[in-house]
């Protein structure tokens, strides 16, 4: 426990430690539509939440039909180690004919006993001929903080590796000393680090994370006199609460801050509407850049699929970008022992 502790602290005070680093131009990091399925690819705090072990499948084809447009696929895999499950007495399995996830179920709802969790994560990230591929292992511990709340803290390191085809390319001057070493494949691989912090109970959540929040440059050429592109560390915070309306619907709306140095803030206003645990639809708002349409099925309590689509703001983005994104996310819950449908701690 004292263990526990101590890292506890130290993952805090890394965390508050990077959100003071200001340096850095530009964005680098993949953007998600369904994070709220899956937070934890954006804070590692979430490794090891639920009882059984949460495996997500995605891809992402932004700007649908235009050459060259972002890609990205992620796989990531994360359980809990050493956690009690919840369902400790006969009347505490679900009866045939009642909402699973209905006003009893709430009111019965419990804080997890404190426990740690691990995970991983792989991300391939492609535009063009440039393409990044990160990944990382993850851990995280859950304290309790009451009958109804934990809070837990974890941290996520890895790699990432940039890889450009030039061979792929078309150069408008390919003269140009800023490209004209770049003739084949070039490639340079950079250390990963992340931190979050995620407070969670029956009707609320909140957390904040960081992610590449090791000061660094990239170059991808191999010509000395540029100095490359900064990356940055990329910060997020989110908060969502949850209504009920009736025994068989759950309301929940969110919203995402994101912030990255030297760039526009950006803000995210999500809500999501759940009925029993079977099936959702939702809507997200990224304010001056565009909106999505998002739903998702339980099929059974070890397969569930959402898929979203996002439409971008004209008047905010370039012609070409106007074109739909298409997300689709397959999600596996492994050792569900007990036949969960969706998940308890994360909504």
């Amino acid at each position: 426990m004292k263990a526990a502790v101590i890292f506890f602290r130290y993952t805090t005070g890394l965390f508050i430690f990077f959100l003071a680093v200001q340096t850095g131009n530009a964005q680098q990091r993949p953007h998600y539509t369904q994070y709220i399925l899956n937070n934890y690819i954006l804070n590692p705090a979430l490794t090891g939440i639920e009882n059984y072990t949460d495996v997500k499948l995605s891809y992402r084809n932004q700007w649908a039909g235009f050459p060259g447009a972002p890609q990205t696929f992620y796989a990531s895999v994360h359980g809990a180690i050493g956690k009690q499950d919840y369902r400790t007495t006969p009347t505490s399995f679900q009866v045939p004919g009642e909402n699973p996830r209905g006003k009893a179920y709430w009111e019965e709802y419990t804080a997890a006993e404190p426990h740690h969790g691990i995970g991983g994560s792989v991300v391939n990230y492609k535009t063009g001929y440039i393409s990044r591929i990160t990944a990382t292992v993850s851990y995280a511990y859950h304290l309790g903080l009451s009958p109804k709340w934990n809070l837990s803290a974890g941290f996520a390191g890895g790699f990432t590796r940039f890889t450009i085809d030039a061979t792929q390319a078309e150069l408008a001057n390919p003269i140009d000393p800023a490209v004209g070493s770049l003739t084949t494949e070039f490639r340079k691989t950079r250390p990963e680090l992340s931190a979050g912090l995620w407070l969670y109970s029956d009707k609320f959540f909140a957390g904040v994370s960081a992610q590449q929040i090791i000061p660094q440059r990239i170059t991808l050429v191999n010509n000395d006199q540029y100095k490359g592109s900064a990356l940055v560390p990329h910060f997020f915070a989110t908060a969502g609460y949850r209504f009920m309306t009736g025994e068989d619907v759950n309301i929940i709306p969110s919203v995402m801050f994101r912030y990255i140095s030297n760039m526009p803030s950006f803000v995210d206003v999500n809500v999501k509407a759940q009925y029993q645990d079977r099936v959702w639809v939702g809507g997200n708002y990224r304010i001056k850049e565009g909106f999505a349409a998002m739903a998702g099925l339980n099929i059974s309590n070890t397969f569930n699929v959402s898929y979203s689509y996002d439409i971008n703001n004209a008047n905010y983005l370039l012609q070409y970008m106007q074109r739909g994104t298409h997300e689709i996310v397959l999600g596996f819950l492994i050792g569900n022992k007990w036949g969960d449908l969706c998940p308890r701690r994360v909504w």
